[in-house]
């Protein structure tokens, strides 16, 4: 029997699990019941926490990005404010989310692939980038509020085209960085 955690205890508990299991034996072999397995609890605590076997891949896939988006502040707060500086670490960060998000994240994203709850996530996820960006890029902006946000939505789009390229080979980390860091450059001016 498992020990008596609490609720966000438990929660983590499964979602480490959850993990593991994606990473040694891939997304197919995740279902809320071998995680329950994994963890020692019951497959009502699993469903408890996440409903469905699309909730607990949802709720690994926000892990994944939360852990990303961590990781940009945390770096963006040790950077001089500099705009080269700031948009060179917004380059990089980027392009390491890509770099080091390991295979769980494909596999993860591909096992959602078509679900709408999903796609609803998603663009969420990049809103809070887009909002992200705007925060940290309005010190070295005289654009509108409204068109500075814009423009990060191209960042972000322009980022993402930029990492799909990674991800194929197609350019290394360090040229995708500085491309990005260029776009936002440009981006921001009026």
């Amino acid at each position: 029997m498992a020990k008596r955690l609490s609720k966000d205890a438990r929660r983590e508990q499964l979602l480490e699990s959850a993990m593991a299991i994606v990473a040694e034996q891939g997304a197919d072999a995740l279902t809320l019941a071998t995680v329950a397995e994994r963890a020692g609890v019951t497959k009502p605590v699993a469903y408890e926490h996440f409903g469905t076997r699309a909730g607990l891949l949802l709720a690994l896939y926000r892990r994944i990005d939360a852990r990303q988006a961590d990781a940009f502040r945390s770096a963006l707060a040790r950077t001089p404010r500099r705009i080269g500086e700031v948009a060179r670490v917004m380059g990089d960060a980027y392009m390491s989310c890509y770099s080091t998000i390991g295979p769980e994240w494909h596999a993860i994203t591909a096992a959602l692939k078509g679900d709408p709850a999903m796609e609803a996530v998603q663009q969420e996820l990049l809103d809070g980038y887009v909002d992200l960006y705007h925060q940290a890029l309005r010190p070295f902006s005289k654009l509108p509020p409204d068109e500075l946000q814009l423009r990060c939505v191209g960042i972000v789009g322009a980022g993402e085209a930029i990492s799909r390229d990674l991800t194929r080979g197609r350019v290394d980390a360090d040229r995708a960085a500085q491309s990005l860091a260029a776009v936002i450059q440009r981006a921001i001016k009026d």
